[in-house]
């Protein structure tokens, strides 16, 4: 039996699962300037992936980038969710709305 898929659609859950708090919990506590961590964290990751030997991790390093990726746009986003209300916004940073 080939256990790699299952695995791999695993790793990709688990980290489309931590991501999407993070995203909120980041905009929340530094606003959308926060940007260049998940940039710098993508970057990281995806030369990473080009580097280590083991396939498998490669994989998952590889999606951990793009995720990271993903979450800038989805920073931005948290933004626009907040000032519609439909995510509480951080009372210390009221003027950022």
């Amino acid at each position: 039996m080939n256990y790699i898929g299952l695995i791999i659609g695993l790793a990709t859950f688990l980290t489309i699962g931590v991501f999407h708090p993070l995203v909120i919990k980041s905009e929340y506590h530094f606003g959308k300037q926060c940007w260049p961590a998940f940039l710098v964290a993508g970057i990281a990751t995806l030369v990473a992936s080009l580097f280590v030997p083991n396939e498998y991790a490669s994989i998952i390093l590889g999606v951990v980038a793009f995720s990271s990726f993903w979450s800038i746009l989805e920073l931005h986003q948290q933004h626009h969710r907040v000032r519609k209300g439909w995510f509480p916004m951080n009372p210390k940073r009221k003027h950022e709305y």
